[in-house]
């Protein structure tokens, strides 16, 4: 092939990613057309589309005679086509925030390359060898926008990218987005390497004192007639676009200043250089203005650099007062000045200026310190987690669980350093009324969560209680206190009497720890806890009721935190936790389990995910319990986390494997087969055996309208049951050396064993599911050499007719089996008329023929209205009948026998005529002959009658049809 003609066909060949005319960049080789197209208001393609459709064009391979591939051929077009990408870029005026927003790595560092290749930078030369002072102006702008986009580049990598939710799985896009990572990973390595020359280069630039011009589309015309004309021009040369020095430093200096900012995580010193970057940032854009063309700082962004870095690295001659609270609170923590936090954090109850979750940082930070074995800084915990509880009610958040821990066992010191937060942190004359309200709540709420009464005296008698509270308030929380201690009198001291003396330490634990089995109100627990630790130190509480159960994959985690009080805490919640939800109890679990949950997040991550997963587990139950059974949705939210747990990949995790089973068994539910069968993860597929079950089921489910050859997950999955209800064997060898068979359990190649898998169908309930799952089980128990009577099911016949080792299979297992899944799912549904039929065939195949015919007619019952229509012909077989006539015929009822025998296609006068000779009958024989209306039936019957002499049976038998004929 020419190279004309391979341009030609690379010229005409299309890509997925352009337009549907496939030759439309040649009609942008001119100049003219180009620009005209870039001039437009909202030109389609947009400029960077433009960018990344030109390189990709001119980056295609080749293919030569013999079809191998080859790299992009240097001819005419791909030149062409990579101008064009340059004029684009400068028609944008090589602005990067642009070009990064909307290119990736690879495209960009492509169109850089080919700017550097333009402008006459040697190539394998490293630019930090390059004296930028003596370059033309053009190819310094050129090596300072490589190194820039370098520098940005690594930083933007360090920070977290949120993934993007993968859609449905398509191979070439998945290839095709792979090869885009590892390259982008690839340039990304070379970056960092060369990280420290990008660095050297750009801090030079800052020595530059000339205008730099950077590349125009003018001057890349002109480079395209004449490749000297441009580059070869001097350093004053007015050629392209001109960029003040200014504008240059303040770019290189932003720049410096995040790559600075990166590298100072690893060596602290490094902050000191990029607050000096960020401040002469500031300064530069005061000079120039913020609304310079070719310089575009994000300023937003720069005051919370300079912010941080005035945090990290303070200036030496900044006084207190000229920092930023942030940096205030930094030094104090820095330095050990515990007390100035606390004034700090009191200071801010009234201004609100600091956020939040600052001040809870702060706290963590300090309870990680104390928990390393600083003691001293109990009280500091305590204080700090008391003004942030201040801060909270005054915005009327909730009392957090730290605060509570920490004031489990209240002291006169810490109730008057919280009297004195509070009355520091309002200011009465200046508060508004819902401040007023919170604040007065507050100390409400403290007061009866009190059980000393002096410590009760100690804040109802303070100045701010009496201000904020109106005598009718104070008056309730008195009785209320009263309530609560009915022989306790606030206001005249109690006189002692025999009932007063107070009981033996024993008896009061054994009262307290009665409470604790009776109650399910987190706050009560936390309480009766304390106290029973107060008491003795020697006991451990979690073992009071041994219905407290807990799983036991949870218990080692749980019983091995160290605080005896937090162990017991954590171990009754859940505990009573997991009990409400057995008994369907559902508010007051999800109440014991959000009271566990916020209680160990802040120590424990693995027990903060295990609440979590069960927190998850609870809102399926309670949903399923509730707007579930009348067929509502599940909202969006809960069906994503449940998506969010089977794909969890978090180690050292305790798992119940009943979660699993419970978020599969969700999917299946609400007919989540898309996800099921597209879109979830391989590698669940082959670490968990419910999600593959899953998987099976639901593109079973899906394959099933189609014709029958392409119901391949139909076999795979009744390989997958077989397996499971397979058995292994194994030989024994007697003392006279004979080799005997003993079976011994079930085999242990299945995906899980047969008790699994039942508790798994048990959690099913959607129709199409357990009938198929019935049908496959029918199936399986038809199979067996032995088998006299067949079970019918629906869809039976997608399933194989045979298994190439009988001998492997339990067929005892499988027909108890059956009977479980059809008494299942009769449960769910007793209405289902192919259901109840299995159930009968199952009663006919164990001989139990009464039963047999029970469900027979309850079939036919619930399809006809109770039979005040005709039971559809899909329903009542020839075989359904034939077995109904076998039932009564073994039950003796031998005149229903002929009434039946009517319903056959073809009439069996055999069966009927010979069932009217028994005598013996165990129904109301004559009473039933008006349900005979075949002529041929009642002309035998007269007959019969007539030859043994019963003249009154031979009446009522002849006289029906006269009836009938009459009418």
């Amino acid at each position: 092939m020419s190279a004309e003609a391979a341009d030609r066909e690379a010229a005409t060949s299309s890509r997925p990613c352009t337009p549907p005319q496939t030759c439309w960049f040649e009609f942008l080789l001119e100049e003219s057309l180009l620009e005209k197209h870039l001039r437009k208001p909202c030109p389609d393609p947009a400029p960077v589309q433009l960018i990344v459709q030109f390189l990709e064009q001119a980056s295609k391979p080749s293919v030569n005679e013999q079809n191998q591939v080859q790299p992009p051929p240097d001819n005419k077009r791909n030149r062409i086509l990579k101008l064009l990408a340059l004029k684009v870029a400068a028609h944008l005026k090589w602005d990067l925030d642009i070009l990064e927003k909307s290119l990736s790595v690879p495209v960009l560092n492509m169109l850089l390359n080919e700017l550097l290749c333009i402008s006459k930078v040697p190539p394998g030369t490293k630019h930090v060898d390059m004296d930028l002072a003596t370059l033309p102006p053009t190819t310094a702008m050129a090596i300072l926008l490589y190194n820039r986009w370098a520098i940005r580049t690594i930083v933007q990598s360090s920070f977290p990218v949120k993934q993007a939710k993968p859609g449905p799985p398509q191979l070439s896009v998945m290839n095709q987005m792979q090869q885009e990572k590892e390259l982008t990973e690839n340039i990304l390595k070379v970056l960092k390497e060369q990280a420290s020359d990008s660095i050297l280069v750009l801090e030079a630039a800052l020595t530059l004192n000339k205008d730099l011009y950077v590349h125009t589309m003018r001057t890349l015309d002109l480079l395209a007639m004449e490749p000297g004309v441009v580059n070869g021009e001097t350093e004053s040369s007015p050629a392209g676009l001109k960029i003040k020095t200014e504008e240059m430093q303040c770019q290189v200096c932003y720049d410096l200043g995040t790559a600075y900012f990166q590298q100072g995580s690893a060596n602290s010193a490094i902050y000191e250089k990029a607050r000096e970057k960020f401040f002469r940032t500031k300064e530069l854009i005061s000079e120039i203005g913020s609304l310079s063309l070719h310089c575009t700082i994000d300023e937003k962004r720069l005051a919370g650099y300079c912010q941080a870095c005035n945090v990290l690295v303070p200036s030496s001659d900044s006084t207190s007062q000229q920092l930023t609270p942030y940096s205030q609170v930094h030094i104090c923590l820095r330095s050990g000045n515990y007390q100035e936090v606390i004034k700090i954090f009191i200071e801010d109850n009234l201004t609100f200026s600091l956020p939040v979750q600052f001040r809870q940082s702060v706290l963590r930070e300090l309870f990680q310190k104390a928990q390393q074995g600083s003691e001293a800084l109990d009280e500091i915990c305590f204080k700090v987690c008391a003004c942030n509880t201040v801060r909270d009610i005054l915005e009327g958040r909730t009392i957090s669980v730290q605060f509570n821990q920490l004031f489990l066992t209240p002291n006169k010191e810490k109730i008057d350093f919280l009297l004195e937060v509070c009355s520091r942190s309002i200011n009465l004359e200046k508060a508004s009324d819902s401040l007023k309200g919170n604040m007065a709540a507050f100390l409400k709420n403290v007061c009866l969560g009190l059980e000393d009464l002096q410590y009760v005296f100690m804040i109802s008698s303070h100045e701010l209680f009496i201000t904020l509270l109106k005598d009718e308030e104070q008056k309730l929380l008195i009785d209320q206190m009263r309530k609560r201690c009915p022989r306790v009198n606030l206001c005249i001291k109690p006189v002692t009497s025999f009932y007063d003396i107070p009981a033996s330490a024993s008896v009061n634990i054994g009262q307290l720890e009665h409470q604790l089995i009776l109650s399910v109100d987190p706050w009560r627990i936390r309480q009766i806890l304390i106290e029973l630790h107060g008491m003795t130190s020697e006991r451990q509480f979690w073992t009071v009721s041994n219905k407290w159960e807990v799983p036991s994959v949870y218990s080692g985690v749980i019983l091995g935190i160290k605080d005896s009080l937090t162990r017991d805490l954590v171990y009754i919640l859940m505990a009573k936790g997991l009990h409400c939800s057995t008994v369907k109890d559902f508010s007051h679990a999800k109440q014991l389990f959000a009271a566990c949950l916020e209680l160990v997040t802040e120590f424990s991550p693995k027990l903060r995910q295990v609440m979590l997963n069960e927190m998850l587990l609870l809102d399926i139950h309670t949903h399923e319990a509730g707007t579930g059974q009348s067929g509502e949705r599940p909202p969006s939210d809960l069906i994503s986390r449940v998506r969010g747990y089977l794909e969890m990949r978090l180690p050292d995790i305790p798992l119940r494997q009943v979660i699993a089973e419970e978020c599969v068994a969700f999917l299946l539910n609400w007919r989540e087969n898309e996800y099921l069968t597209l879109q979830v993860p391989a590698f669940l597929l082959q670490s968990n055996p419910y999600v593959k079950l899953g998987q099976l089921l639901a593109a079973t489910c899906k394959e099933l309208p189609g014709p029958k050859e392409s119901r391949r997950t139909a076999k795979d999955l009744w390989e997958v049951v077989v397996q499971i209800c397979s058995v292994s064997s194994q030989h024994k060898r007697g003392s006279d050396g004979r080799v005997s068979l003993i079976k011994q359990r079930e085999s242990t190649l299945g995906i899980m064993y047969r008790s699994e898998l039942l508790s798994f169908i048990k959690k099913l309930r959607e129709p199409l599911v357990l009938t198929i799952i019935l049908s496959l089980f029918v199936k399986l128990h038809n199979v067996r050499e032995d088998i006299v009577n067949d079970i019918t099911a629906e869809h039976i016949s997608i399933w194989p007719s045979s298994i190439p080792n009988l001998q492997s299979v339990d067929f005892e297992a499988v027909a108890i089996t059956v009977k479980e899944l059809v008494r299942y799912a009769l449960a769910i549904n007793p209405g289902n008329h192919s259901w109840l039929l299995i159930q009968a065939d199952s009663y006919f195949a164990a001989n139990q023929y009464s039963a047999a015919l029970h469900y027979y007619l309850q079939a036919g019952a619930v399809c006809s209205d109770f039979f005040n229509k005709t039971v559809p012909p899909d329903v009542y077989t020839d075989q359904v009948i034939k077995r109904m006539i076998k039932c009564c015929s073994l039950l003796n009822c031998h005149t229903q026998v002929a009434i039946l025998c009517q319903f056959l296609r073809e009439i069996d006068y055999k069966t009927a005529f010979k069932s009217l000779q028994e005598q013996n009958s165990h129904d109301a024989m004559d009473s039933y002959y008006d349900y005979i209306w075949d002529v041929t039936i009642l002309e035998y019957l007269t007959y019969l009658h007539h030859k043994r002499g019963e003249t009154d049976k031979r009446q009522i038998a002849m006289h029906y049809p006269l009836t009938r004929d009459s009418a």
